[in-house]
């Protein structure tokens, strides 16, 4: 009879004794989810404090956490950032650059903790010297770093919709406009913590940019991707000093493909570009592109031609050209044979054509007729061809 009960017994004293392991585990993952809990404050802070050493001071009004049990959730209300000597000409005693969010919501899987997940809530609004600039919305917005606590490992950012209007007083105007831009970065392979290199890609799907270029105002696609050497770490620091760093190290952002199109317009483009001692762009990228009479007339440089060029316009369009000397010509003409002026002026547009496809050397591209041709950064200036056609500012 006893040894009928025994293994009656073993089996009911199993039955107590499993749900009791449960509880165990239960409370036992309850308290480690609570104990990470309570850490987000305190990596909060020292994130915080880094960032704010590096000239970019992130404060929210409002921090919550949830997600229990399998997700750490920490959603921020009232976000606001503040960018101070972030750029050449902006110093440290200057009024810093504002943004002003809604929320942000950043996750992590407590089985991926390396892992976090962000996701922004429009709009945002960009002000400088306390008055608003710029106002910035989207119908998606998010991103991904894998690596922390330590060096991160890659990092994405995505936005769809997007769109960035400029104030002027009480009222708006479109600035940028696209339907979607992804931007990827990661460590490279052959990278070391004390020589990191990075690998990054940017992609921009229906792209515009209003009062910057008659070009851009167009729709474009972008793919770009590049390689950046010269890093002598990854901490938070403020731009202007990362990009001396780079100047020093001898770094230099290798373009390992750069493809865009705009219509009938497409072009490709490889190159290393370096920093000059003063802070400038140096290099040359080999360019191919189709289309290149489209794009003169996309310039509009023929009807400016018709009827007269302001310095103001050729500043935008081609710096270093002035206008008095391009009126001084046509009107000499006028004065030597009456109309010749006016007819050169017409017919412009042929003769710029033909002599922007007079540059570099036939190619083919996607199976169309192209042209190859070097752009040159030279101390940040930029010359297509003998005609220089854009200066881009300091880095720092």
């Amino acid at each position: 009879m006893s040894d009928i009960l025994q293994p009656r017994r073993r089996r009911l004293g199993l039955l107590f004794f499993m749900p009791v392991v449960l509880v165990v585990i239960c409370l036992a993952w309850t308290g480690f989810w609570f104990f990470a809990a309570s850490k987000v404050d305190e990596n909060v802070e020292l994130w915080q404090a880094r960032e704010a050493a590096a000239g970019r001071k992130y404060e929210c009004a409002n921090r919550s956490v949830a997600g229990f049990p399998f997700r750490l959730e920490v959603r921020c209300d009232g976000v606001s950032v503040s960018l101070q000597a972030q750029t050449a000409t902006q110093s440290i005693t200057q009024t810093p650059v504002t943004a002003q969010l809604g929320e942000i919501l950043v996750v992590a899987q407590i089985y991926t903790p390396r892992l976090l997940i962000a996701e922004f809530k429009a709009p945002a609004v960009i002000s400088q010297q306390g008055q608003p600039w710029m106002a910035m919305a989207w119908s998606d917005a998010r991103s991904s770093i894998t690596g922390l606590p330590g060096t991160p490992d890659s990092g994405d950012l995505v936005f769809d919709d997007l769109s960035l209007d400029r104030f002027s007083g009480s009222a708006s105007a479109p600035a940028v406009r696209a339907k979607r831009v992804v931007l990827n970065g990661r460590t490279a392979p052959a990278s070391t913590p004390d020589k990191p290199v990075i690998e990054t890609a940017l992609r921009i799907t229906s792209g515009t940019i209003a009062d910057v270029h008659p070009l851009l105002a167009a729709p474009f696609d972008t793919d770009i991707r590049a390689q950046i050497s010269g890093l002598t770490d990854l901490t938070p620091k403020p731009w202007p000093q990362r990009f001396r760093e780079i100047q020093a190290a001898g770094g230099r952002l290798e373009i390992t493909q750069s493809r865009v199109q705009q219509g009938d317009i497409i072009s490709l483009a490889t190159g290393s570009l370096g920093i000059t001692a003063a802070g400038n762009l140096d290099g040359e990228l080999q360019m191919t592109v189709t289309g290149l009479d489209k794009a003169v007339n996309a310039l509009g440089i023929d009807k400016l031609l018709e009827i007269g060029v302001p310095q103001e316009t050729l500043d935008r369009l081609a710096p270093g050209l002035k206008s008095q000397d391009v009126n001084n010509i046509l009107g000499a003409l006028d004065r030597a044979i009456p109309g010749l002026g006016n007819f050169a002026r017409k017919n412009a547009g042929a003769g710029l054509a033909a002599g922007v496809n007079s540059i570099g050397t036939a190619a083919t591209l996607e199976g169309r007729p192209a042209r190859a041709f070097p752009l040159k950064f030279v101390d940040g200036a930029v010359f297509f061809g003998p005609l220089r056609v854009a200066q881009i500012p300091p880095l720092f």
